[in-house]
């Protein structure tokens, strides 16, 4: 059993890579949208950044495997729940994400629900189930899909509006949990196919079951829809969400799917359902927009701006005096006539004035 917590704890510290890593590479990439797929395909396929943390991504989706052979699906969750604080802590040295109060008080609040969950657990008396009627899983899953994928949509209608305010990425996470949520029971059914002898016969029965098809399209949709709303929203937040929903969706309805009984001692029922119960309203106090941006402060260093005074009017120069040694200009004649209309006209005869009649 103790393996199996190991090998959660490693899936958390590369899950929590791997997203941090591809949010990395988006915010250096042009805008990407769900509905030009291919493009955003040939971007992030583009960047060995993004493919570094798909690597990771796919080496904790291994260890996943691991876990769900050795645990039972809720106290699998509770531990998957604490790689929380491994995506914050990377997201604030790696991204300059910074998390409110709000916040900060949430991952406390997670962290005592993961140590509810660990408590819960008790060696050889859990246990674990290996498989669950196809027809069960199929109920379960594809209404989660299908409320999934128009969670989404509705959540991208809404974010086109110019007015609104910045979504914090809380309805993307909800959205992609769902999905992942269902890529987590499939994860489960996979593992119990997982064998050491007998494996062609492992495979076909694989193939006839619904569990490579659900994680097919899980990825495919999961990866475009995780991509677009991680680069436009905080990974600080958003995978959170996406986590806890994962986490929730998993623990209830796969253990009513599989068949995995709770603890009959009542303290530990009492951990386990207490752990879910407070991850719910960590989930519910999370912040659905972020606040607006508010100016950069002056620096301190910079002094503050100074309005130049109004411009005082200047006297008139003084009068420079000339002295005796400075020759003085000539006056000019008065000729009787206004500067700029010439020299007068001498009269002609005939007109009144001095002239003889």
């Amino acid at each position: 059993m103790w393996w199996g917590v190991a090998a959660a704890l490693l899936a958390n510290v590369l899950y929590s890579t791997g997203f941090v890593l591809e949010k990395r590479a988006l915010a250096a990439m042009p805008e990407v949208t769900v509905r030009q797929p291919a493009r955003l395909l040939r971007l992030v396929l583009g960047s060995p950044l993004w493919i570094g943390g798909s690597l990771a991504l796919a080496s904790g989706f291994g260890a996943q495997l691991v876990v769900y052979r050795t645990l039972p699906i809720a106290a699998a969750q509770g531990i998957f729940v604490s790689g929380l604080v491994i995506l914050v802590l990377l997201s604030s040295v790696l991204l300059g994400e910074e998390t409110s109060g709000r916040e900060r008080y949430a991952i406390g609040a997670i962290l005592v629900a993961l140590l509810m969950v660990v408590l819960s657990l008790k060696e050889g008396s859990d246990t674990v189930s290996r498989s669950a009627p196809a027809p069960l899983i199929l109920l379960v899953c594809v209404p989660s899909l299908a409320l999934g994928v128009w969670l989404y949509a509705s959540a991208e209608r809404r974010a086109r509006h110019r007015h609104r305010m910045p979504t914090t990425g809380v309805e993307y996470g909800v959205a992609v949990g769902l999905l992942y949520g269902v890529s987590s029971l499939a994860i489960k059914g996979v593992s119990s196919y997982l064998t050491s002898s007998g494996l062609g016969g492992a495979v076909v029965d694989l193939l006839s079951s619904p569990y490579p098809y659900l994680l097919l399209f899980t990825g495919a949709f999961g990866l475009v829809m995780s991509q677009a709303a991680l680069q436009r929203c905080r990974a600080s937040l958003i995978v959170p969400v996406c986590t806890t929903v994962t986490c929730l969706f998993t623990a209830v309805l796969g253990t009513l799917a599989f068949g995995e009984a709770l603890p009959e001692d009542p303290l530990r029922l009492a951990l386990r359902i207490g752990g879910t119960a407070l991850a719910v309203s960590v989930l519910l106090a999370m912040p659905k927009h972020d606040p607006p941006a508010q100016p950069d402060p002056p620096s301190q260093h910079e002094p503050p701006a100074q309005h130049d005074p109004p411009e005082e009017p200047q006297p008139p120069p003084p009068t420079r005096e000339l002295t005796t040694d400075e020759p003085r200009r000539p006056v000019a004649e008065d000729t009787g006539v206004p500067a700029g209309q010439g020299a007068a006209a001498s009269p002609r005869k005939g007109d009144g004035g001095s002239g003889e009649y």
